[in-house]
């Protein structure tokens, strides 16, 4: 997707819903939202919190509501676009431009400014996978006490990295090949796919 700068571009690019997207971007901008442009999309804050974007595709356009979880829903026009991976966000979808009921969006809108002035948020919650050590490891990491400090030094991360580069591989013998080699590593402090991520 097309990096994009205004709100103006995003409306060009999708000309097809042009007027359509015209429109909603009035009804939003006569809200207290800051108007501004993330991940290429036109999105709409209150003090710097994301409250909604606007969205088009082939078949229909949008407004997300990124606490839509929040708003009463009255006429059910909210729905969740992406079901079990989203909790706050909601979707309001339009295909034509006679489906949007300009006072009754408004409404909407204006309840999730209110939401966002009383803080209502789900904030996304941090997966922690847990670390499963593989024996083979295991068994180095009890003999050599400078190694096993050093694991223990490592960034989660980095940890579960080399765990399942070792537990990845299916004969012994790669295993205790892949242990040679990742123990210089582990000593030096290094991630197994630092040289990667620095590039």
């Amino acid at each position: 997707m097309k990096k994009v700068y205004s709100v103006e571009e995003y409306i060009e690019i999708n000309s097809h819903y042009a007027d359509e997207l015209r429109l909603l971007r009035e009804i939003v901008n006569a809200t207290d939202l800051e108007e501004t442009v993330k991940w290429s999309m036109p999105t709409y804050c209150l003090n710097g919190k994301n409250v909604l974007g606007i969205g088009a595709f082939k078949q229909h356009f949008c407004l997300w509501f990124h606490q839509g979880v929040f708003l009463k829903d009255e006429h059910n026009l909210l729905i969740n676009a992406q079901e079990n991976k989203t909790k706050a966000l909601r979707q309001m979808r339009f295909e034509t431009l006679a489906d949007i009921k300009k006072p009754l969006v408004l409404s909407y809108v204006r309840e999730a400014v209110e939401n966002q002035r009383l803080g209502k948020e789900i904030r996304p919650q941090r997966i922690t996978k847990t670390i499963v050590i593989p024996d083979e490891l295991n068994h180095i990491l009890k003999a050599d006490q400078e190694l096993n400090v050093s694991f223990k030094a490592l960034t989660p991360g980095k940890q579960r990295e080399y765990c399942e580069y070792i537990s990845g591989a299916k004969r012994d013998t790669t295993k205790q090949s892949r242990i040679e080699k990742i123990t210089p590593m582990i000593l030096s402090g290094i991630g197994l796919n630092d040289k990667y991520k620095n590039c």
